[in-house]
């Protein structure tokens, strides 16, 4: 099989050498030529492109069997609302847009924030996506209608990503948002801080594909009942002696438990 990934960050190499390690022949894309070499590790050829270049995508993808869409918005540029929305259009919803009319199976790694702060006592794929007009799930949710639009898309939603030795990890975001961003966080206090390790990203994204299945399937490791943003950044400001974060709420995810019963029942399984 050959399969193309835009947009090697930790869960686009991830999913690359799993895919290379089963004898697959895997394309994947940056848009620095500064890690070609990087991603050659991982990759049968490297291409550098923009997600949203239709051209080059057109080529890149043209003998391909699939193209899985990993692409991930510049964390450093998601705290503002402003930088947002370039960021957010740019990389996500035009890359969607262009890889659907290039190729009739696309996979396209979303986030929870689609659901906003969630609706009723469970959050599942049958729960409406938020009107929310942020440029983070406005941008998610435009990306995902394209690809849903194809009888042969699927959407897999995942969130915070974690455990990569490349990560920022929890301690090291929360010294950024205050030296930084004067202690101003756009997320959510209240909302539940699910998280999923990369490698089992990578895992579901590679079952989606392997399995054929199609629409929309949620990737949240659901088995514990994670703390609220605001408990978790709090110890971590707690032990290092740091001021609380305060939160301004822009950027809703889900408040209420989430499932991920409908990707367990096909057979998936969280590892890490």
């Amino acid at each position: 099989m050959h399969y193309v990934i835009i947009g090697c960050g930790n869960v686009g190499m991830e999913l690359a050498r799993r895919w290379t390690a089963a004898g697959h022949r895997v394309t994947g894309t940056t848009t620095s030529a500064r890690r070609i070499g990087e991603i050659q590790q991982a990759c049968s050829t490297v291409v550098v492109l923009r997600g949203s270049d239709r051209a080059a995508v057109e080529q890149a993808t043209s003998d391909a069997d699939a193209v899985v869409l990993t692409m991930s918005p510049r964390i450093t540029r998601s705290f503002d609302a402003r930088q947002r929305v370039a960021e957010y259009a740019d990389t996500l919803t035009a890359s969607a847009r262009t890889a659907v009319a290039a190729h009739p199976r696309v996979v396209f790694t979303s986030s929870v924030s689609v659901y906003g702060a969630g609706t009723g006592s469970l959050v599942d794929e049958s729960t409406p996506t938020t009107d929310d007009p942020d440029a983070s799930p406005r941008s998610f949710v435009a990306a995902e209608e394209a690809v849903l639009a194809t009888p042969r898309g699927a959407v897999v939603r995942i969130p915070d990503v974690y455990g990569h030795s490349r990560d920022m990890d929890y301690p090291t975001r929360v010294k950024f948002a205050h030296e930084a961003l004067g202690g101003s966080v756009p997320f959510s206090a209240d909302a539940l801080l699910y998280r999923i390790d990369y490698r089992d990203a990578a895992a579901a994204l590679d079952f989606v594909v392997s399995e054929g299945l199609t629409g929309i399937f949620n990737a949240v490791p659901d088995a514990i009942l994670p703390p609220t943003n605001a408990s978790a950044f709090g110890e971590i400001c707690a032990a290092e002696g740091w001021p609380e974060l305060s939160y301004r709420g822009e950027i809703k995810t889900p408040t209420i438990p989430v499932t991920s019963a409908r990707l367990r029942a096909a057979g998936f399984e969280f590892v890490h």
